[in-house]
């Protein structure tokens, strides 16, 4: 690997996944649809308790942020870059707290979690059906992040070390004034900061917190989903080359050119960036190959992240998110079952 490597941080919302393959008539019973990514409501809570009792679910240590990190850990470690990522959100002082943490730091990461003790740690039910997954996510605990948390020594020194930060849209439901410590760190000290859009409902009910989060990020990530809810909402039209230009071109504070990065599943990955889109193809996967797309969109990210903290240029990154992805939807969940052997 080429280049210095510098330090990657992520501010989010940790959740134990509760996976398990499940019926149509399983979504049917709670009102669900496939590819769904939702907040529970109080009809869904006994969702987590009837996986566990019915379905043997897989348990992994989740939350989309935690997911990417854990990813972009992973690819780093395989080139000689241990110890380069760190974690931040809001767990319990419960079993599935410690679990958590035990699962993050396995991976390399570097966690510092804030800890209440007062509700359990979050949890999400991933809901997989012909290979797509639904997620139902209780945020418990996570919900609970405070900016006090970003004050303690320990938190300023990952922070002010840091020089790449990823905070994923989910993370905007619970504390928009930490994500815009971060956020205002960065720009200040001419560091990187990255944003997912995550899911259509961010993008639909929380249209003022995406709006100031936008304004700092530097890297815009999302897939084709939410990529057509944000052109709706904004009016940006129907073809999303058009409507990534238009995501770069968007107010920001610092003067470095915006890059989006849309993500279709198996067609070609949209980049845009100084008015100019280019796409890169997917290799494709054969349908037998495919497990499920849990976690996918993290990985890519995570793959992307390594690359741009390698100072790779955008093909290679590109490509290291491609190589993520592909990798995780070859196994159940966000799993990092065995060392990466792609090369940076």
């Amino acid at each position: 690997m080429t280049g210095s490597v510098g330090s990657l941080m992520g501010m989010g919302n940790p959740l134990l996944d509760i996976s398990a393959e499940v019926g149509q008539d399983f979504l049917d019973k709670y009102g669900l649809a496939k590819g769904d990514i939702i907040l529970a409501e109080e009809k869904h809570l006994p969702i987590y308790q009837e996986l566990e009792d019915k379905c043997s679910p897989q348990h992994i240590a989740g939350g989309a942020t935690q997911n990417a990190i854990r990813v972009a850990q992973w690819m780093l470690t395989a080139n000689g870059a241990p110890g380069k990522s760190a974690f931040t959100g809001c767990v319990g002082t419960d079993a599935n707290g410690k679990k958590l943490e035990e699962c993050a730091t396995a991976d390399g990461v570097k966690v510092h979690y804030m800890k209440d003790a007062s509700t359990a740690t979050g949890t999400c039910a991933v809901l997989v059906r012909e290979g797509e997954r639904t997620l139902v996510t209780n945020l418990v605990a996570a919900n609970n992040f405070k900016p006090s948390h970003l004050e303690t020594a320990e938190s300023k020194a990952i922070y002010e070390g840091a020089d790449v930060f990823y905070i994923a849209g989910f993370f905007l439901t619970v504390s928009v004034p930490s994500l815009k410590i971060i956020a205002e760190h960065a720009l200040a000290n001419n560091k990187t900061f990255c944003l997912n859009l995550s899911a259509p409902f961010i993008i639909d009910f929380f249209g003022d917190a995406v709006a100031t989060a936008l304004e700092y990020a530097d890297f815009v990530f999302c897939n084709e989903t939410e990529a057509a809810a944000y052109a709706k909402k904004h009016e940006l039209g129907e073809d999303l080359k058009e409507v990534a230009l238009k995501l770069a071109a968007s107010p920001k504070k610092s003067a470095k050119p915006r890059t989006v990065i849309f993500t279709q599943g198996s067609d070609a990955t949209i980049v845009a960036c100084d008015g100019k889109v280019t796409e890169y193809a997917v290799t494709p996967l054969a349908k037998e190959d495919l497990v499920d797309t849990n976690g996918a969109g993290d990985a890519f990210v995570g793959g992307f992240l390594a690359g741009l903290l390698a100072k790779k240029e955008m093909s290679a990154c590109v490509d290291a998110g491609h190589f993520s992805a592909r990798f995780i939807i070859q196994v159940s969940g966000c799993t990092l079952s065995k060392p990466c052997e792609y090369k940076l």
